[in-house]
């Protein structure tokens, strides 16, 4: 597996980020709060997990080894893929992710996008004396919050992204469009967290 890569940030998405290793521009997945730490033409490292499909290979990125953790180890519960598992990650940190398995609490985990009452009651079931708190995350740049971005290209940027986790397009553009509507955040992640927030527990 690859556990972690380190090299110069040729571009930054809503959803992945290309990073140069050895001569080679690898796409990394990840969560709009891993991606904003980021910046185009900045040294970063990341640790990641590597998700092998008979038909795809493909390469998650998190801020720290803790996150990596709790990404995969959600996948152990029947019915939770990597796409769901890092829709966890994007709306829940980790740290609010591990206190929801760990205490049980069915309300946040099930505004997470895809996972309902029962799902949520699985992951509970399943996961709840395996958490620990998360350690600080580290590795990556200092948080700084998403350059704005013009608001035609950031409704597009945002659904693609929607789309990219599983979500079928209307639903995303209406979820988008209602963030945008109401006067929310201005930035790629912060919509894009709004959104996902917005369009509930099913897909």
């Amino acid at each position: 597996m690859i556990s972690s890569v380190r090299g110069e940030v040729l571009a930054v998405g809503l959803d992945h980020a290309v990073v140069e290793v050895g001569g080679v521009g690898l796409a990394v997945q990840a969560t709009p709060s891993t991606l904003a730490r980021l910046r185009r033409g900045q040294p970063a490292r990341l640790d990641t997990a590597l998700v092998v499909r008979e038909d795809s290979l493909t390469l998650f990125g998190f801020a720290g080894a803790a996150e990596r953790e709790l990404f995969l180890l959600l996948q152990t519960v029947s019915g939770v893929g990597p796409r769901l598992a890092l829709a966890a990650l994007a709306v829940l940190d980790p740290a609010a992710l591990s206190h929801a398995l760990a205490d049980g609490n069915i309300t946040t985990l099930t505004s997470v996008p895809g996972i309902g009452r029962k799902g949520a009651e699985r992951l509970i079931i399943e996961l709840r004396d395996k958490v620990a708190p998360p350690s600080p995350a580290g590795s990556t740049d200092e948080d700084a919050p998403a350059s704005p971005v013009a608001a035609g290209t950031l409704r597009d940027q945002v659904v693609e992204a929607l789309v990219g986790l599983g979500f079928a397009a209307k639903p995303a553009e209406k979820a988008v469009d209602d963030v945008l509507g109401a006067g929310g955040p201005s930035d790629s992640s912060g919509v894009l967290r709004a959104a996902l927030t917005r369009l509930g527990p099913s897909r």
